[in-house]
């Protein structure tokens, strides 16, 4: 009788704790994920977008096309709900000439306090010194892709951003007088300067906003020709590698690994390296960069009179606008 007395003791204590462990452990309640929705990228649209521009002719400082393709930048962007700031100023050229420029910031969700830049230059070379005829490298040049396909792209995202808020606020940075280098031929005999990049300059020292900040930036330069490709340029490696790795890793789960390959690719001096460098906003070049070309890596028709609307493939517009805009929101 004792034993059994002590074993239907044993057998109660041993429920009593098994209950006891049961009442202990909290039913797990799933935490609910937030639905990240990203707008839809028009590439139609942003092409529509790139031939307007190009409509207005070569944009070099101090012609007609300048002032009214800057009019017409200012107007889009508003448009589309952007808070829009017109930055005109100076610079000394690489020949010694005053240069007018025009900085074009429009402004979406002014009022968040984390922010992202993005950027493209909009003027297009004065000459077109890498044409295979002699007789045109003195003549300005459409700049389809080499300008107007970055400004393309980031109108269709203003665009885009209207139907779905982002919970960060995005300013669109349109940079004048990047392209007004000295010609190939003439390069030899000059002094080395900053002679490129000339509105991305005077914006990273004199931003549209006192004391402005952003997490990061992404640069957009050359991103509308067929078959593009876009390895990890220099300077994004060097002054934003954490950001390169945000842009790459999402642009190959997207399935661009094509457009986007994990590879090194040369150091380019253009506007985000002057971002980077004087107003320590860690930016990133999505660039078109073929080691196969004759054009210093550029691509076919870099700096020559075909740089035209016949060099844009809505394709690849509609690869760069989707990645962009899947870094923002997400």
């Amino acid at each position: 009788m004792k034993r059994i007395f002590i074993f239907i003791l044993f057998a109660a204590l041993l429920a009593g704790c098994g209950n006891e462990q049961k009442k202990s452990v909290p039913a797990e309640n799933p935490i609910p994920q937030k639905q990240v929705v990203i707008p839809s990228f028009n590439a139609d649209s942003a092409y529509r977008y790139v031939a307007e521009q190009v409509a207005f002719g070569p944009r070099v400082p101090g012609s007609e096309a300048q002032q009214k393709c800057a009019a017409y930048l200012a107007e889009k962007l508003r448009s589309f709900g952007a808070e829009v700031t017109t930055q005109e100023f100076q610079m000394r050229a690489y020949n010694g000439n005053v240069l007018d420029g025009i900085n074009i910031i429009g402004a979406i969700n002014p009022e968040a306090n984390r922010r992202i830049l993005l950027g493209a230059h909009w003027d297009s070379r004065p000459y077109a010194d890498h044409d295979p005829d002699p007789e045109n490298h003195r003549k300005p040049i459409d700049g389809a892709n080499d300008g107007a396909s970055g400004v393309g792209v980031l109108l269709e995202i203003a665009r885009a951003m209207q139907s779905t808020t982002a919970e960060v606020g995005v300013d669109i940075v349109f940079f004048d007088l990047e392209d007004y280098g000295p010609p190939e031929d003439a390069q030899n005999n000059q002094d080395g300067g900053d002679h490129w990049g000339l509105g991305s300059q005077y914006w990273a020292k004199n931003p549209h906003v006192y004391d402005y900040r952003a997490a990061y930036g992404i640069l957009l330069d050359m991103v509308g020709a067929p078959d593009a490709v876009f390895p990890i340029e220099g300077f994004s490696a060097y002054y934003a590698p954490h950001i390169v790795r945000k842009v790459w890793n999402k642009a190959q789960s997207l399935g661009y690994d094509n457009y986007f390959p994990q590879t090194q690719g040369t150091y380019v001096n253009d506007d985000h390296l002057y971002v980077n460098k004087y107003a320590g906003i860690p930016m990133v070049n999505i660039i078109h960069q073929d080691v196969t070309s004759s054009n210093n890596a550029f691509f076919e028709y870099w700096h020559t009179v075909k740089d035209n609307m016949d060099a844009i493939d809505k394709a690849t517009l509609g690869v760069v606008g989707e990645v962009v805009l899947a870094v923002v929101y997400d």
